[in-house]
């Protein structure tokens, strides 16, 4: 942004020439709207995700056992999940067949992220129970978070923000096009 552009606003403290990027959305991250109560399916988000219409609910992709999800909350464009359908909180829990076609659709996301933006290297995985990182603990899911040199900046590091060049609509529609 210009300087020419900006708009003094009145207030208390003195002011430092520095720009304020505001995302209230992440409030809601932050104070865990949302956030399942418990484990069972009928409190859980991934669980109501799959009678939602594809573009409401942000899904990319579904398969025959698991679903290709963007992540409400991304740490990068075009940061998805792959998940089953059924809610099961424990890797080891999935059937063969649920392990074959997760691990497939994780290749398929990294190939159709590719083409569409090209980034540099994947964090690719999954956070097992609350203490290991999980916000919902109950329903499995894998990360697949697309990386670019350079992409972690002082905004998350020292302004608790992330700043993502797309929104999650226009990143959902271009996904789900370059799937098939």
């Amino acid at each position: 942004m210009r300087p020419e552009t900006l708009v003094p606003q009145d207030g208390a403290g003195v002011p430092d020439a520095l720009q304020r990027l505001w995302t209230p959305h992440r409030m809601a991250y932050i104070q865990e709207a949302g956030k399942p109560e418990g484990d069972e399916p009928e409190g859980c988000p991934f669980c109501r995700l799959i009678a939602l219409e594809d573009a409401d609910a942000l899904i990319i992709a579904r398969g025959e056992l698991v679903y290709a999800v963007l992540n409400l909350y991304p740490y990068n464009p075009g940061h998805l999940m792959v998940l089953p359908y059924r809610h099961v909180a424990d890797y080891t829990e999935l059937t063969g067949e649920e392990t074959r076609e997760l691990a497939e659709f994780t290749q398929h996301a990294m190939t159709v992220v590719r083409s569409v933006s090209g980034p540099h290297g994947f964090n690719i995985g999954m956070n097992q129970g609350l203490v290991a990182g999980a916000g919902i603990a109950g329903h499995l899911h894998q990360h697949v978070v697309p990386r670019w040199g350079g992409d972690a900046n002082f905004m998350p590091v020292v302004g608790h923000t992330k700043v993502l060049p797309q929104l999650l609509g226009q990143t959902r529609d271009l996904l789900a096009n370059a799937w098939h």
